[in-house]
């Protein structure tokens, strides 16, 4: 029998539902949208097209007919929407091992700052210089999460009123900075990305966090000065997708709580969820677009409302009925996410190249091929987690 001081101090017990979650958001990612987007240009199918278009980014705003939305823009907004979710537990367990609050803090700088230079370093891979661009998902990731841990165990009020603070202060730099005098015309024109009206100050390229990178970015080492970034992502996305961090770390704190009831964790994430969904379409309607590529308040809370959601269906689902078995594919690469990303981002190609090499050429031919060409590689990227997984080998930071 365990005794009550060691039960006190024994790591929480990992939650299921969430690695399944960070699997099946890992799976989605590793497949590329199991290259239908590729397979939809060439048909005349409404379906295919359709289905093309969930795997894609779209140009611009992300939200059509309302509350529609493209599957593959909410990718980044799940992974963030975990990362803050795990807190609660991975500093419950560093706590129950003994570490002091400084350590929690100094192992939170130090996460961050690896974060950054890999999504640095991966970001340059296949360049002939160090990318220094910090719009992709582990950099921000790694500006955040040391703000996230100052507000871990604080009370939710608190939490919430940080939360809106931010959002407020980010939609009123959009908001003060001057559109050019262009960007009316362009939009009358139909230009991808420009914006008619108050909405211009969300246009592609030409906001606040643009002009910010155009200073930022240029102020490190480069053979060629910073201009734009060609999809129109920006660093300072970092500080409203910290908000979409900070949902997860107060749904991750009310799965932690023991004095609510399972079906009512439940029933209070739906309820966030579908608040965040009226806010968020309310304010996409009237005074701030939604726009996943510079990650608008609306965006936040538009896509952290189907977020919350999903992490709901999955806790119902998984640790309130107990249907487990259909999990293991997802858990296995919920369990080693890292590992299955860094893959992804160095080997594809050369593992799609090999792939290539030693089976039939039928498996490439045909119409399929898109499919076959993303499938295959993150079939074998999962069977290298997987074995690590049997030999309890996670790369974690």
């Amino acid at each position: 029998m365990t005794s009550p001081d060691a039960a006190a101090t024994a790591p929480p017990p990992r939650l299921l539902s969430l690695d399944a979650y960070r699997g099946a958001v890992m799976i989605l990612l590793a497949v590329n949208g199991f290259g239908i987007a590729t397979l939809a240009k060439d048909t005349d199918s409404a379906f295919l097209k359709w289905l093309g278009f969930q795997t894609s980014h779209p140009e611009w705003v992300s939200h059509f007919r309302l509350v529609g939305f493209a599957l593959w823009d909410m990718i980044q907004p799940a992974f963030m929407f975990i990362v803050g979710v795990a807190v609660p537990y991975s500093y419950a367990k560093r706590a129950a091992l003994g570490d002091s609050r400084s350590k929690l803090v100094a192992h939170a700088w130090s996460r961050a700052l690896f974060l950054i230079l890999l999504g640095v370093f991966l970001t340059s891979v296949r360049a002939t210089e160090t990318q220094w661009s910090f719009a992709n998902v582990l950099c921000q990731i790694g500006f955040g999460y040391p703000f996230l841990l100052l507000l871990a165990g604080r009370r939710l009020r608190t939490q919430m009123m940080a939360g809106a603070a931010v959002l407020v202060l980010n939609w009123l730099a959009f908001a003060l900075h001057p559109v050019p005098a262009a960007n009316a015309a362009a939009a009358a024109a139909g230009e991808l990305g420009k914006l008619p009206g108050f909405f211009g100050h969300w246009s592609i390229r030409t906001n606040f966090a643009a002009d910010f990178d155009r200073w930022f970015l240029n102020l490190f080492p480069r053979s060629e000065p910073f201009v734009e970034n060609s999809g129109g992502y920006a660093t300072l996305n970092f500080v409203p997708a910290f908000v979409t961090m900070l949902a997860g770390l107060i749904c991750g704190e009310l799965l932690r709580n023991e004095t609510v009831a399972p079906a009512a964790k439940v029933r209070r994430l739906l309820l966030g969820a579908a608040g965040m969904l009226v806010l968020g379409v309310i304010l996409g309607m009237t005074i701030c677009p939604i726009v996943k590529r510079i990650w608008t308040p609306s965006w936040m809370l538009f896509s952290g409302a189907y977020v919350t959601a999903l992490l709901a269906v999955f806790y119902w689902a998984i640790d309130l009925k107990g249907w487990k078995a259909w999990t293991f594919p997802l858990v296995v690469a919920g369990l080693n996410p890292l590992a299955l990303y860094v893959m992804g981002q160095l080997s594809k190609g050369w593992t799609l190249a090999q792939l290539k090499i030693h089976l039939p050429d039928f498996v490439f031919a045909g119409a399929s091929q898109p499919v076959m060409e993303a499938i295959l590689p993150a079939l074998v990227f999962w069977l290298v987690v997987w074995w690590m997984h049997r030999n309890r080998i996670y790369l974690r930071l």
